[in-house]
């Protein structure tokens, strides 16, 4: 090795003087301490979405390569670094380090970041190996490295960016959204459609009931007043004479007492964007208000599978029984706190990182629910169900490709075993939380939640119900109709 270190130096050291002397010397230089990568990722997390998973994925992987390369490999591989007579003086660097030449540092962060951010966006990743590979170079051309000692550095960096790809794996592709086709009344200008407006909808406006009668001139338009019985209110507009299909405006639990009436009478449910995240519009495609219309016109609609939701609350002896449909998801435990931090931090950070922070800020002082799912006792920190299997497949679900695949999407993340809380944030930071032993993850069609002490505060489609002693989950197969613009 020796002998081959010293034959590639000396071509180096045969090769010209030149400006490339001064360029290498400035880029070894930048890449001390990382400076080059950190600088490199927060001008990367300053674009969302992929781009800033790629730095955080980066970053993390150099710093396990530096941890490594530095604590482990120059205290057990002490090497004498090259002598001055080994370049000319003018490219020899000065003051050269004192540790360990084996490995080289500075090869094992750059490689570290170029394949760990490549390995999240493949572009990214090779738009970065030029620099990466110039760093790893430089260190053998100032004379700070045997090239032996680089090319160790760099498998180190490839090994720690893929080290960390399997505690923060690339998430699995979401699989394609499909329909259960099939047609529903057509609607020229809302005839025969009756609209129930909620003024406490997310996105209501005074000129909003104004503005669905211009595009829908021929429908009926219930606008429900805060000191309305709303569900009473619902029904009453379904009713009404000469109604063919039901439109809500309104939150997803407008929307969820909307479905109920409509299943009732077998009328089709025409979801329009009024609430403030409008889940089951945007899952339905019917995000925009346009697309609402579009489907409604041409009577596209599908079919959706809903879930039944009967909470007890009460004495044992005397329970008071409510029985909700489920739209989208249900929750016990800490899950809706999260989902408020993580939609608040959202539009500055993007979802991945808003997801990460949310976490870490919810679980922090947070304290686990002791629960009995299915007949079995757990530490609860979130008990999810989701109607319909969501992705990613981790804490964050945010997507549902498919609205009838029958099953509820049973996600628990529990406190049972030792230094929980620590597991949790560990499995955040890493993007370990699917693959963690502390989260278990299965599809069913029936699910029981039983209190173990104190009630439970369950929330269905954002709507809370408090004092739950006990909480039943079941599917409806393909039970709603729902207007759906065809592709």
């Amino acid at each position: 090795m020796s002998r081959l270190d010293r034959y590639l130096l000396r071509h180096v050291s045969n090769l010209p003087g030149g400006n490339h002397d001064v360029f290498f010397r400035r880029l070894s230089a930048s890449a001390n301490q990382g400076k080059l990568w950190i600088g490199t990722a927060a001008v990367m997390a300053v674009f969302p979405g992929k781009t800033r998973r790629a730095a955080l994925h980066g970053l993390l992987a150099q710093g396990v390569a530096s941890a490594v390369t530095n604590m482990v490999f120059k205290t057990l591989l002490p090497r004498t670094r090259p002598l001055p007579e080994h370049l000319p003086v003018f490219r020899f660097v000065h003051p050269q380090p004192t540790s360990s030449s084996m490995p080289s540092g500075h090869s094992a962060s750059a490689i570290a970041f170029a394949v760990g951010a490549g390995l999240v966006q493949p572009a990214l990743g090779a738009a970065l190996a030029p620099a990466a590979l110039g760093v790893a170079y430089s260190r053998v051309h100032t004379g700070a490295h045997w090239p032996s000692d680089v090319l160790f550095g760099s498998a180190l960096g490839a090994g720690a960016a893929l080290l960390t790809r399997h505690w923060w794996p690339v998430r699995p592709p979401i699989p394609q959204t499909t329909r259960a086709w099939t047609r529903a009344p057509e609607l020229p200008d809302g005839e025969g459609l009756s609209i129930v407006v909620n003024t406490l909808g997310g996105s209501f406006k005074e000129e909003t009931a104004a503005a669905l009668q211009e595009v829908f001139p021929k429908a009926h338009v219930c606008t429900v007043q805060p000191e309305e019985d709303l569900v009473q209110r619902i029904h009453a507009t379904a009713e009404f004479p000469g109604t063919r299909a039901l439109g809500v405006w309104g939150g997803d639990g407008t929307v969820g007492a909307a479905a109920a009436a409509a299943v009732e009478r077998s009328l089709p449910l025409l979801v329009l964007p009024g609430g403030t995240l409008n889940h089951f519009a945007r899952d339905a495609g019917t995000g925009s208000l346009k697309e609402a219309v579009a489907a409604a016109t041409k009577g596209e609609a599908a079919l959706a599978d809903l879930g039944v939701v009967t909470a007890e609350r009460g004495l044992a002896g005397k329970p008071e029984v409510s029985e909700l449909i489920m739209l989208n998801t249900s929750s016990v435990g800490l899950y809706p706190n999260f989902v408020r931090r993580r939609e608040h931090l959202q539009p500055a950070l993007g979802k991945p990182l808003a997801g990460v922070v949310a976490m870490f800020r919810t679980f922090s002082a947070g304290t686990p629910t002791t629960l009995a799912v299915d007949g079995k006792r757990h530490k609860v920190w979130i008990a999810y169900l989701g109607r319909g299997r969501f992705y990613p497949r981790d804490h964050a679900p945010l997507i549902r490709p498919v609205m009838d695949d029958g099953v509820l999407d049973v996600r628990l993340i529990t406190a049972d075993e030792s230094f929980a809380r620590l597991r949790l944030l560990w499995s955040v930071l890493t993007g370990t939380v699917a693959s963690s032993k502390i989260t278990h993850l299965r599809e069913a069609t029936e699910v029981r939640i039983d209190a173990d002490g104190a009630p439970m505060a369950l929330a269905v489609d954002g709507e809370a119900l408090a004092g739950v002693r006990s909480v039943a989950y079941k599917v409806r197969p393909r039970a709603l109709t729902y207007y759906s613009p065809r592709p």
